[in-house]
């Protein structure tokens, strides 16, 4: 399929990404502009404006992520105020690109925006950690336009455990905070995200939220048998309940490593900084930790053909109506050959359709499922 019948197929199609971490990792640089197309071989980034051009892409949900330090009111405070802070900043950036880009608070929205020949920008909140102890929260963050929460990240938390906690289970799924949590997000109208969550945590939550839910980045267990990708039979239970999976593209969740000694090693670099304050010092010293555990265990080799069977075994087992894209750009997805950042996403839409996929398919994976539960969750709140 040629590069210009891919390109008109994304046209006639509404396409977005689920999960990319360009405010936490790039954004807060007041030094880095959105607006300005970046070569990830010289620096590293994977999503830019010029580049979700290049890719066919319409939206992006991008993901505010706050480190975990201490389960404390000064931990958690410091996490609260670093995610709205991050917000602003988005928010800024939005504004400053507003002749080319978006907020997006709706499904309506991120059509509109396409319609106006803008990108969409919807938000997430990852790890509910920085929510504190506070279920009322989720209103305060909704009201600064966050439309998705994921509830954990590496470490357990105050709200549900983690899948790669090496500590193991604490609440046994949600904790008591955390059913509020579900409550408050199906109020309001905030889709729910298991991603990182454990298995008895996704079991939970399937069980009390009155919205679908999704995991805007993880992959199937079957595929490459790692703590962060789940197993068919919550899959089955996701798609039962209207749910989406969105395929990350995290080298190690994609090809099973002799050992997840990277993932492990990295939790405990989290776990070792975990009872302090989220200070610049202390932030500094768990960056150089995490510089150290990637030299010590690198990627894997992965290629585009790892992210489609990925792709096709989860289609599958649960159904084309409940698989989408959430490849974890600027959070450590990516990267490869074929899928180096956002403009190498025709790649995905070019092999699929070698593979004999169909347009109608291609529609529901690249944006009409997510749009689904996203008015799922609007028509709920209404």
């Amino acid at each position: 399929m040629s590069l210009d019948s891919v390109s008109e197929l994304h046209e006639r199609l509404f396409t977005i990404d689920t999960h990319c971490d360009t405010p936490t990792a790039r954004l807060v640089r007041t030094d880095w502009d959105l607006g300005e197309r970046h070569d990830y071989a010289i620096d590293g980034s994977q999503c830019d404006l010029p580049r979700m051009v290049t890719g066919g892409v319409d939206a992006m949900v991008f993901a505010v992520y706050a480190v975990q330090a201490a389960r404390t009111g000064e931990g958690r405070g410091g996490a609260h105020e670093g995610a709205l802070a991050c917000l602003r900043r988005t928010h800024a950036v939005i504004a400053e690109q507003r002749a080319h880009c978006g907020l997006a608070l709706s499904a309506a929205d991120g059509l509109r925006l396409k319609a106006e020949g803008k990108r969409a920008i919807f938000l997430s909140l990852e790890n509910a950690y920085s929510l504190g102890i506070d279920a009322g929260h989720v209103e305060k963050f909704y009201r600064r336009g966050v439309r998705m929460i994921g509830l954990t990240h590496m470490l357990n938390n105050d709200i549900a455990d983690a899948s790669t906690d090496p500590r193991g289970a604490e609440w046994g799924g949600l904790s008591p905070l955390g059913r509020e949590v579900v409550a408050e997000c199906n109020r309001w109208g905030v889709v729910l995200d298991a991603s990182h969550a454990s298995d008895a945590a996704l079991d939970d939550l399937l069980g009390r939220s009155a919205a679908p839910v999704v995991l805007s980045h993880s992959g199937p267990r079957a595929i490459c048998d790692h703590p962060r990708n789940v197993g068919d039979r919550l899959l089955r239970a996701l798609a039962a309940r209207g749910g989406v999976l969105h395929i990350n593209a995290l080298p190690i969740s994609l090809v099973t490593m002799r050992s997840n000694r990277r993932t492990a090693a990295t939790a405990e670099v989290m776990l070792r900084f975990a009872e302090f304050a989220a200070t610049p010092e202390m932030l500094a010293a768990a960056d150089l930790a995490y510089e150290r555990v990637a030299a010590a265990y690198p990627n894997p080799a992965v290629t585009l053909a790892d992210f489609i069977r990925h792709v096709e075994y989860a289609v599958e087992l649960m159904g084309i109506d409940h698989v989408g894209i959430g490849a974890d750009l600027d959070g450590g997805g990516g990267g490869f050959t074929g899928l180096r950042d956002v403009s190498d996403y025709p790649n995905i839409t070019r092999a699929l359709r070698g593979r004999g996929w169909r347009e109608s398919d291609l529609e529901k994976l690249w944006g009409a499922n997510t749009l689904r539960v996203l008015r799922a969750a609007e028509a709920l709140a209404h």
